[in-house]
């Protein structure tokens, strides 16, 4: 998504990080839907009409019971078991999602959201059309329907999240993340870190970058992500690291690409952020 600062806050992130969804139900449900919490999945449910009620078990993190009586997205971006449950007669209509996130949990946007995001579909701008072919797509079976009922799944997604990104406070998003793209002077920093995590970034460049003073900065930063500027650095070549260990490069390649002076300085920063070795760690990934 672009700002009015013209910042492009989103695809730097999606486009190292990316989400694959997955439609397996489209049309009513009856009676009560248990929907179990699966390492790396997250789910996205569109309620299209009807009433329904949906519970989760205690210290969740989300409500242990809550009332929909309006189309409603619902959005889990971390393994949560959830329960629907709705009266055949009301004819409750969905369409459902499931989410797979490179990196699963330690996705940048994941460890962001809350457990559950809850938008009234009237609330959220821009996405009637996206949800009238998705609807359409669910409707009737033609050629290659599966695959563009993904591919609008993941629209829907983005599209939430631009949402997010302009209205922090009504998704329930405390400090994270996507509150430090809210703001106009860090999202020019945190996009520059993410575009170039190999750059020699120091508190002062950063600064730069945000058009602010090193300790304004530092302060806005921690306020915002609830971090140091240099720990939100170091977790985000980690986390990019850990990819490139995943999809096969050496040590070597990945120190060079995320801008450590050597294989060694990475490996202590690697092992500092995630508490093994890289090939220690690469033996369970």
């Amino acid at each position: 998504m672009t700002s009015a600062s013209g910042v492009d806050r989103l695809s730097a992130l999606l486009e190292r990080f990316r989400v694959r969804a997955h439609l397996f139900h489209a049309g009513p449900l009856c009676g009560v839907t248990h929907f179990d919490a699966r390492p790396g999945r997250a789910f996205l449910h569109v309620l299209r009409r009807g009433e329904m009620a949906v519970t989760h078990r205690a210290r969740s993190g989300a409500p242990r019971r809550l009332v929909l009586n309006e189309p409603t997205l619902l959005f889990y971006p971390r393994p949560l078991a959830h329960d629907f449950h709705n009266a055949p007669a009301e004819g409750s209509d969905f369409v459902c999602a499931t989410l797979d996130f490179d990196g699963g949990a330690q996705h940048p946007l994941v460890r962001a959201l809350p457990a559950l995001l809850a938008l009234p579909i009237a609330e959220v701008e821009g996405i009637a059309q996206t949800l009238a072919l998705l609807f359409a797509e669910t409707e009737r079976v033609r050629c290659g329907q599966r695959l563009l009922a993904d591919r609008l799944f993941e629209v829907l997604l983005l599209q939430m999240l631009r949402w997010l990104l302009d209205h922090p406070e009504r998704g329930g998003v405390s400090a994270g993340l996507l509150t430090g793209l809210a703001d106009a002077r860090l999202a020019r920093a945190l996009t520059a870190l993410h575009e170039r995590p190999d750059a020699p970034w120091s508190l002062e460049a950063m600064a730069r970058e945000a058009g602010m003073s090193r300790s304004a900065f530092a302060a806005a930063f921690k306020a915002a992500l609830g971090c140091a500027p240099g720990d939100y650095l170091l977790r985000w070549r980690m986390s990019l690291a850990q990819t490139l260990l995943r999809e096969g490069a050496s040590v070597k390649t990945a120190s060079t690409a995320l801008g450590y002076a050597s294989p060694a300085a990475f490996s202590r920063a690697f092992t500092q952020v995630v508490g093994r070795s890289p090939r220690a760690w690469l033996q369970n990934a």
